[in-house]
């Protein structure tokens, strides 16, 4: 069912250190940031040549990357995301295996402007796992 690893997402309490460090230190190609007020976060995609990470900020005073940060202050990894072929298959398929799907189970539009849903991560060896339609 699913695809490839579409992203790692990475949350980081300065946005303007961690894209300054994979572009100067590792010579990554960093994108632009860009805000997801859906999500209450600011998104920074570093591209690499078989996956991206994405760099994860607060964007709000409700933004549940704030939260993680409090718990983490120096960040750390939040997300995997793989690709589905179709995310409502995917997301009735894992539901009928007894797997949660977090907020109302209907998918949301992401960074990438497709569809996504999140899956509960004491279903996933601990793993908070984004799925995202290709």
């Amino acid at each position: 069912m699913i695809g490839r690893l579409n992203h790692v997402a990475i949350a980081v309490p300065d946005l303007d250190a961690a894209c300054a460090q994979y572009k100067n230190t590792l010579g990554a190609k960093v994108g632009a940031p860009q805000d997801e007020p859906d999500h209450g976060v600011t998104v920074v995609f570093v591209e690499l040549p078989n996956t991206k990470i994405e760099f994860l900020y607060p964007l709000g005073e409700n933004s549940p990357i704030q939260g993680f940060l409090d718990k983490n202050p120096s960040g750390g990894i939040h997300h995997i995301c793989y690709e589905v072929d179709d995310i409502i298959v995917a997301r009735d398929h894992l539901k009928a295996s007894g797997a949660r799907v977090l907020g109302t189970g209907e998918p949301k539009i992401g960074a990438h402007g497709k569809p996504v849903l999140f899956l509960h991560p004491k279903d996933f060896t601990g793993t908070l796992v984004e799925l995202e339609q290709a």
